[in-house]
């Protein structure tokens, strides 16, 4: 096994020159090319003024090879989730300036021959803010020291180190540009000495064909596992798979089976955040309602029924309150899900998350979220629910306006009539950003006025058939045209689009639409069949409107994973 170097000391106590630090298309990337690319990074950043950088890559050893010449050029590296045009505008506020897959940026300056003289990093100094995008969406700037990044590194290689063996490639389907990803997507690698591969895996047919190349551990979200394909055949990757990891958000009980089915073990999940870091950990080989228990050098207790942590992976020696619930074990605990969000309702106060639980509890819903929406100068309540087998049976039978009110009079044995939902969507799954998580502000938006009544009819890993109304008070018929109101083309393909990002594992970025063709007019009141398709080799997803008179619209869309 390669010996770990602390990040603080990887510079300046060096590897062999080709020591493996990452692969590109099938190719090594030794240390020495490492440590020529931080030195060209390190020159650039000297080069310039201000101290704060914001850092965003599709390539990880770039990206790695950025930030570590960042620090030793005594800069501090802010890591955006994205870099959609309002993020980059928020940053711009922020910071002083902006490095790697971003217009107009700084570029690594050449290597010019001589002693590179690397001094060891300062493990006190505040040199990594990371984001989080919380319950509201908004990001939160978390401001991390290298001490806390180099302990929290020790901590997963003494738990994890000797499950990945000697010759364990890191593969990932998580961005860098995330905590989690980081941790054990590039510092973890770096200084126990495990090559990482250098872009990430978005779809499940490049992973499988990866994996039968060699040894590897997977770095991987929810998000990702709960939708392995049945039709692949994962026997010929996974004597190669040594270990799985999950982080990022809980990883449902499907996703969990799945994994023992397919890759033939359970994943590692480690539970924490962006502000503590990692907190604990648990294998469910073959317990489903397994506790978790507490990494090396953490104390936890309870305040209030709601967990709080002492860690080294916080800045100081304080008490960190969490808002997720708990039950002490012997060794650990168990997690009962986010503390009450309460909201005064009609002069009354509510539990949001009590009400989330009595809903799920009922037997027709595997995960429900109830959201807030503000409608004129009144807030009423909404769920987001996926349906469990009774749930999809009922609404196939019924309709939603019977599955609505079923889990109405569920709702009305502990909730008062004037406090219980008034509108709901049923989802296959909770739509999830880059960080795997479900915030307030996307699930509010399945509630827009836009949105047109739909029913799923089918829906496999690749394909799903929906039946769409299209009631003339829809927003998106009204001007175009005055005489004769008809829906925009514009429009069908936001439908779409949407529509494939609730029940696809779709990559986050656009990139472009091909051979999109509109044939006949779709006027109010139109019951249209649409169909999609979706093909994770190549990033694409066809869409096709139907109706009882012929084909409406058709096309196709192309997605890439976010650079990072």
């Amino acid at each position: 096994m390669a010996e770990r170097i602390a990040i603080e000391q990887l510079l300046s106590q060096g590897r062999p020159a080709r020591f493996p630090v990452a692969l590109r298309d099938g190719a090594a990337l030794g240390f020495e090319d490492f440590e020529v690319r931080v030195a060209g990074w390190r020159a650039a950043f000297a080069a310039r003024d201000g101290r704060r950088w914001a850092l965003y890559f599709e390539d990880t050893f770039e990206f790695a090879a950025a930030m570590l010449g960042a620090w030793h050029a005594c800069k501090c590296v802010y890591l955006p989730s994205d870099i959609q045009p309002a993020t980059l505008e928020r940053l711009r506020g922020e910071v002083d300036g902006f490095a790697g897959d971003v217009p107009a940026t700084l570029e690594p300056l050449a290597f010019r021959e001589g002693p590179l003289g690397w001094a060891a990093l300062v493990s006190q100094v505040k040199n990594l803010v990371v984001y989080t995008s919380g319950s509201s969406g908004e990001p939160v700037a978390i401001f991390k020291h290298l001490g806390q990044l180099t302990r929290e590194v020790d901590t997963l290689a003494n738990l994890f180190d000797a499950r990945l063996g000697d010759e364990s490639r890191i593969l990932a389907t998580v961005s860098h540009q995330h905590i989690y990803g980081l941790l054990f997507r590039v510092l973890w690698p770096l200084t126990s000495g495990h090559p990482f591969l250098a872009r990430a895996l978005p779809y499940p047919e490049e992973l499988l064909a990866v994996l039968e190349t060699g040894p590897a551990a997977l770095i991987a979200s929810p998000a990702h596992l709960k939708r392995l394909p049945e039709s692949l055949d994962w026997s010929r990757g996974r004597p190669h798979l040594h270990a799985v990891f999950s982080s990022g958000g809980p990883l449902p009980t499907e996703a969990l089976h799945a994994c023992r089915t397919l890759l033939g073990q359970a994943p590692m999940e480690v539970y924490g955040s962006s502000e503590t870091g990692g907190i604990a950990w648990r294998q469910r080989a073959q317990d489903d309602a397994l506790g978790w228990t507490v990494m090396p050098g953490l104390e936890v207790q309870l305040n209030d029924e709601a967990l709080a942590v002492r860690s080294p992976h916080l800045p100081d020696d304080g008490w960190f309150q969490t808002e997720d619930r708990a039950r002490l074990l012997p060794q650990g605990f168990e997690l009962l899900g986010r503390k009450d969000r309460l909201l005064k309702l009609e002069e009354k106060r509510v539990s949001l998350s009590a009400m989330e639980r009595s809903l799920v509890a009922g037997g027709l819903l595997r995960e429900a979220r109830v959201v807030p929406l503000r409608e004129g100068l009144r807030t009423t309540l909404a769920v987001v629910a996926c349906p469990t087998d009774s749930g999809a049976k009922h609404l196939a039978e019924g309709g939603k306006r019977a599955l609505n009110q079923a889990l109405r009079e569920q709702l009305a044995r502990e909730f008062e009539p004037s406090v219980l939902p008034r509108r709901f969507r049923y989802l296959e799954a909770m739509p999830v950003n880059s960080q795997g998580k479900s915030t307030e502000a996307a699930l509010t938006a399945l509630f827009d006025s836009r949105r047109p009544p739909l029913r799923v009819l089918e829906h496999t890993a690749e394909r799903a058939v929906l039946s769409v109304e299209t009631p003339a008070s829809l927003p998106q018929f009204q001007g175009h045209f005055p005489e004769k109101p008809l829906l925009p083309g514009v429009a069908q393909i936001e439908w779409a689009i949407q529509w494939g990002q609730e029940l696809f594992a779709l990559p986050p970025r656009f990139l472009r639409m091909e051979v999109v063709k509109f044939q006949q007019l779709i006027v109010p009141e139109t019951l249209l069949t649409v169909e999609l398709t979706w093909t994770p080799a190549k990033g694409s997803l066809h869409f096709k409107y139907t109706s009882a008179t012929g084909t409406h619209g058709s096309g196709r869309v192309l997605f890439g994973e976010v650079q990072g």
